[in-house]
């Protein structure tokens, strides 16, 4: 009787353990989507005013400002994370800064948000 319930509980323990994994999966890139999409909100709400949707700096505010252009290639070649989040964070010319308003997630999601710029 005992052997039985040993042969029973290995596939019920594999295929818990198979769900639990494919849940965790599942809500792990559920996650990172999220992220992108945050990133697009916080974007939207911090950056555009002088960047633009498309981040050519080509609006109204932007050129007042000489905002940069963030989908510049050459500059993004030029330009290294760390300098995009320190200048996110700590403002950089006209650009203020934004470390007390956003967790430093959000500002590397910023950071990988601005290289989705290039063009």
């Amino acid at each position: 009787m005992n052997k039985d319930r040993e042969l029973l509980l290995g596939p019920i323990v594999l295929g818990t353990l198979c769900l639990c994994l494919g849940l965790g999966f599942r809500l792990v890139t559920t996650n990172a989507s999220a992220s992108a999409g945050d990133a697009g909100s916080i974007y939207n709400a911090k950056c555009v005013k002088c960047h633009g949707r498309d981040g050519r700096g080509k609006t109204s505010w932007g050129k007042r400002t000489h905002a940069r252009d963030l989908a510049d290639a050459g500059w993004q070649d030029d330009v290294t994370d760390e300098r995009l989040f320190n200048s996110i964070s700590n403002g950089r010319g006209k650009m203020p800064a934004f470390k007390k308003s956003l967790k430093e997630n959000q500002i590397d999601e910023l950071v990988n948000y601005v290289r989705r710029l290039r063009r």
